[in-house]
């Protein structure tokens, strides 16, 4: 069914299909040039060919829209915005890592209403508009619907995230620590993958300590439209914030237990009261399954 964004989805996947030749063309090429940027990350000429190339489209397709991307800032004025991430997952593509993706989300007056992520070198996309669900599949014309997982206990969760290193630096490390050793399973499937896998229920709970907008936004809405849960540790939603939590919903009030933190008490109300990091840690953890 038609959505006031279904226009701006399809033309995701035509500015999807752009960056999939251009990634495609250069991964695991012999001549790939990588330069540091000032925060020390890595950058391809992938990433800047990418960027730029989404950037003309949208010149010519939403002239009147902004564009913000990471390689590039920002450029235009408007009430929409679009936020492109190049390629999610940079080390993994100059390694020859498959798990990488072009991430590519609309926002309207700060909410994101569409996004596409497409990965492929692992042969997958997903993409989702407000009120018209989450999808998976190589095209819009042979697509199947993304629903989250109906686990609503800690100890049946698979958990995923990137790294473990941020959680240190948050102060986060010891509650971290905790929830991997109270859930079912934990896997660090990193960056897209990890919210992608929780959209289509196959784990439960996604967190990264320190992220940067254009590394969630596209991931935001397909979380949301799949019927899961996508915000910060402060308790707030969307992208915003600086870092992520995303759940299946039925485990937010959990995972935020552990993880999550309030700078004020005028956020404490929003503090999950149910449950009680010491009553968790203390139950018995079931044994691994795998």
């Amino acid at each position: 069914m038609p959505t006031p964004y279904t226009d701006d989805v399809r033309l995701a996947h035509v500015l999807a299909d752009d960056a999939d030749s251009l990634t495609m063309d250069r991964f695991r090429a012999r001549d790939l040039r990588v330069s540091k940027k000032p925060d020390s990350t890595e950058v391809t000429d992938a990433d800047e060919a990418v960027e730029q190339a989404i950037r003309r489209t949208l010149g010519r397709s939403r002239s009147r829209d902004v564009v913000q991307g990471e390689e590039f800032g920002v450029s235009g004025t408007g009430v929409r915005r679009w936020i492109i991430d190049p390629i999610d997952g940079t080390r993994n593509y100059l390694r020859g890592v498959p798990v990488w993706a072009t991430l590519i989300a609309l926002v309207d007056d700060d909410e994101v209403v569409a996004s596409c992520v497409s990965a492929p070198a692992l042969g997958r996309r997903w993409w989702a508009s407000k009120d018209g669900g989450a999808w998976t599949g190589k095209s819009i014309m042979s697509a199947r619907q993304c629903r989250v997982s109906h686990v609503d206990k800690v100890t049946d969760a698979s958990l995923s995230y990137s790294s473990i290193g941020g959680w240190e630096d948050i102060g986060k490390l010891e509650q971290f620590m905790a929830l991997t050793r109270r859930v079912w399973r934990t896997r660090a499937y990193g960056d897209f993958w990890s919210y992608m896998l929780l959209a289509e229920g196959a784990l439960d709970i996604a967190a990264e300590p320190e992220l940067a907008v254009w590394d969630m936004a596209a991931l935001d809405v397909i979380v949301r439209e799949a019927g899961g849960l996508f915000g910060g540790l402060d308790g707030s939603s969307g992208p915003w914030a600086g870092n992520a939590l995303a759940t299946n919903g039925h485990l937010h009030e959990d995972a935020m237990a552990f993880l999550g933190h309030f700078p004020d008490r005028a956020a404490e109300p929003q503090r999950p009261s149910s449950t009680n990091v010491t009553e968790l840690t203390s139950r018995r953890r079931p044994p691994e399954a795998d």
